[in-house]
């Protein structure tokens, strides 16, 4: 009888541990990630001078910082084509750096872009390459120390491209842009972190970051957090509790979170259309991500109740589904996937607890 009992309670916590295993689909996540990195690199708008492509913010860059976490468990033992690309365009671009053109020269609507696009590109470079420990992290680290702001009221931050498109080109995006610099100092190895040559930019980061926050949107704030929890210098104590707290009051019943709630307030879509309010992959992926990073206690149970709601909503696709905060789109087209793109990789990161 004790063997019995024994027998089945073995069955039991095997049965529990798979069912825990397969809580979601990470073959298929890899596989939609995959598919979104490939179409990116060979779409035609995407293309840049020196046969590149440029880096999106929806697209290649949740990629490159989510693909990572999924290695170990698809038993991989090297990066994926999509990943190789992917690095092997952007180190071109860094060592290019004086002569590639920025990812937008022209003028639009009166303000020149060169210098916002040349800012964003520098940190979208370092952060991936750090993500990766590239041999061409440390120059594009350089790069991006070199166009930080040192002077006026931005001083601290990056020039960053605003076409007016939440939740990572308007008008509040150079903080969201600063907080992605301060995870790419994060990743940066330790050495690095603590050389004398970057000290200076890394207060004048932080003191941005401590000064700026309050006024922020939660999305905002939330990857400032995430940044904080790997360079704890960023943001005060008192400032991660009171991030943390917020990111867990506007979690939904369901324990997801909408990224229409995490925006500015005032924000409207150009179309009229309104903004999804249910939970959305999008918010629910960014916001458990930040709660994980942060290492805080207090931030388990809002974790907990994320990661279900996460492990109950990948669509068959493959994705986590979110909709664009700009205006409404069709779900089944490239540009409709974008805010999908960001979703799945950061649900990814969140699953992984990476």
């Amino acid at each position: 009888m004790r063997t019995i009992l024994l027998a089945i309670s073995f069955v039991c916590v095997f049965e529990a541990q798979t069912s825990v295993t397969k809580s979601w689909d990470r073959k298929a996540a890899a596989a939609y990630l995959d598919g979104r990195m490939n179409w990116w690199e060979t779409w035609p708008a995407a293309a840049r001078d020196h046969d590149t492509f440029c880096v999106s913010c929806h697209t290649t860059l949740p990629y490159a910082l989510a693909r990572p976490a999924l290695r170990s468990a698809l038993a991989e033992h090297g990066l994926s084509t999509g990943e190789r690309a992917f690095i092997d365009n952007i180190s071109k671009r860094v060592s290019l750096w004086q002569e590639v053109l920025p990812f937008y020269s022209d003028a639009k609507n009166g303000v020149p872009k060169s210098a916002e696009a040349r800012g964003t590109e520098a940190v979208l470079n370092a952060l991936v390459l750090a993500r990766y420990e590239a041999p061409a992290a440390r120059d594009a680290l350089r790069n991006m120390w070199a166009l930080q702001l040192k002077t006026g009221e931005k001083r601290g931050s990056w020039t960053w491209l605003n076409f007016h498109n939440e939740p990572w080109e308007a008008d509040d995006s150079a903080f969201w842009g600063a907080s992605l610099a301060g995870l790419a100092a994060g990743w940066a190895p330790e050495a690095y972190r603590n050389s004398a040559e970057v000290q200076e930019n890394l207060a004048l980061l932080g003191e941005y970051l401590q000064r700026e926050q309050q006024s922020q949107s939660t999305l905002n704030r939330a990857v400032a957090l995430w940044a904080a929890g790997r360079l704890p210098l960023l943001l005060t104590a008192e400032q991660r509790s009171a991030i943390v707290e917020e990111i867990a009051g506007k979690q939904r019943e369901d324990g997801g979170w909408s990224e229409s709630s995490l925006v500015v307030k005032e924000w409207k879509r150009r179309d009229g259309t309104p903004l999804d309010a249910g939970s959305d992959g999008y918010g629910t992926g960014l916001m458990v991500t930040a709660l994980e990073q942060s290492g805080s206690p207090s931030a388990k149970a809002a974790i907990a109740k994320g990661v279900a709601w996460l492990e109950r909503h990948q669509d068959q696709s493959g994705a986590w589904l979110s909709t664009s905060m700009n205006k409404e789109r069709d779900p089944a087209s490239d540009a409709g996937r974008f805010m999908s793109d960001a979703a799945t990789a950061y649900s990814v990161l969140a699953l992984s607890g990476r």
